[in-house]
């Protein structure tokens, strides 16, 4: 029997698009502060934080954080304010993952 209202076998999710986190290595913000923001802004803990600073100074940057566009947007606003205010030009970018 069929009615006007019959259940999808199948839905269809759609994930939102996903933005990597980069940091960027420069000459001036220290290896305490690159950790201090790796720990407060993007949740690492002090291994992965003393892991990606190390990267970020050997490699010229290191990817961060996979987010939504929305939190990525957010998490290097928070980077580029924190580094403004101690004085480090730190960068942080995002890109398409």
């Amino acid at each position: 029997m069929q009615t006007d209202f019959e259940i999808a076998d199948e839905v269809e999710v759609l994930l939102p698009k996903m933005y990597k986190v980069l940091l960027h290595n420069d000459d001036y913000s220290t290896f305490d502060f690159v950790i201090k923001i790796l720990m407060e802004i993007f949740n690492k803990s002090q291994e992965e934080a003393q892991s990606l600073t190390i990267e970020v100074d050997k490699e010229g940057y290191a990817v961060v954080g996979i987010y939504p566009k929305e939190i990525a947007e957010t998490k290097v606003l928070l980077v580029t304010q924190s580094a403004k205010q101690a004085g480090f030009p730190l960068l942080a970018t995002m890109e398409e993952a």
